[in-house]
């Protein structure tokens, strides 16, 4: 049986990840699950996105998916609340985090940004990730919820309004010595062009993808030559997706705090 491996985020955004991950592992089994009924999870609370995670465990549980490997493909997600999740599941969990090591070993200006949403700028995580490998160079943090919902738009339309991403790009007013900004939302990839088209290429933009597929292969210890048949990818969503792009299933998740009040 192949190996199955889920890919999580609250909406779309997780795709950017699951591409990478498909390149190094292509006949692997795979499923992937969008919380779009709370999206985005940058405007969510901590407890909202344990909760959330813990229905997904028991999702997979119900369903008898038998996953091998989850992936939650959101930064807020794993910043906030990959630790408790981990606590309830044998199920080995891969999560996401802003990629500030790598940022800081490439700058030359000694200045980089991360642009992320507000959960993950303002999270504790985020801040010990920056202490720890950034404590030398100056960090400078931007958050935005607005980019979130450019991008699923664009995955889903194919259209992007240029002047609302100018617009909120011109909000952000990112500081021109920054000569790597780390895209800390996996929805932010998406919009990855016309981002740097923006910048004029004068900023390198840097995302986790890749990071994280190596870490999934080495964790499975598969690779590309695994032989096999292309197994057809499985999406299931919290929420009504008005798209003809994609073939997915409308699913509820198990509130645990419900069950707590019963």
């Amino acid at each position: 049986m192949s190996t199955h491996i889920m890919v999580f985020d609250s909406g779309i955004g997780g795709t950017t990840v699951l591409e990478h991950i498909q390149q190094s592992i292509p006949h692997a089994q795979y499923s992937y699950f969008m919380d779009n009924a709370l999206l985005p999870y940058g405007a969510q609370s901590q407890q909202t996105i344990i909760n959330r995670l813990c229905g997904l465990i028991q999702f997979i549980k119900d369903e008898s998916l038998n996953v091998d490997l989850i992936v939650i493909a959101c930064n807020t997600a794993s910043t906030s609340a990959l630790s408790s999740v981990r606590q309830i599941t044998d199920i080995p969990i891969v999560g996401v985090v802003p990629a500030i090591k790598p940022a800081a070993q490439l700058t030359q200006s000694k200045h980089i940004g991360l642009l992320a949403t507000p959960a993950t700028v303002s999270s504790p995580y985020t801040d010990a990730l920056i202490k720890e490998h950034a404590s030398s160079i100056t960090t400078s943090l931007y958050s935005s919820v607005e980019l979130v919902t450019l991008a699923e738009t664009l995955f889903f339309t194919q259209h992007l309004d240029i002047d609302k991403l100018h617009t909120e790009l011109d909000r952000l007013n990112i500081n021109n010595d920054i000569d790597v900004l780390v895209l800390g939302c996996t929805h932010f990839p998406i919009l990855a062009k016309p981002i740097s088209d923006y910048f004029n290429t004068q900023v390198q933009l840097l995302d986790s993808g890749a990071a994280i597929a190596k870490r999934v292969s080495s964790l499975l210890k598969l690779s590309n030559n695994q032989a096999g048949i292309k197994k057809p990818l499985h999406y299931y969503a919290t929420a009504d997706v008005c798209s003809d792009k994609l073939a997915v299933k409308q699913v509820t998740l198990f509130d645990p705090t419900l069950n707590d009040k019963s």
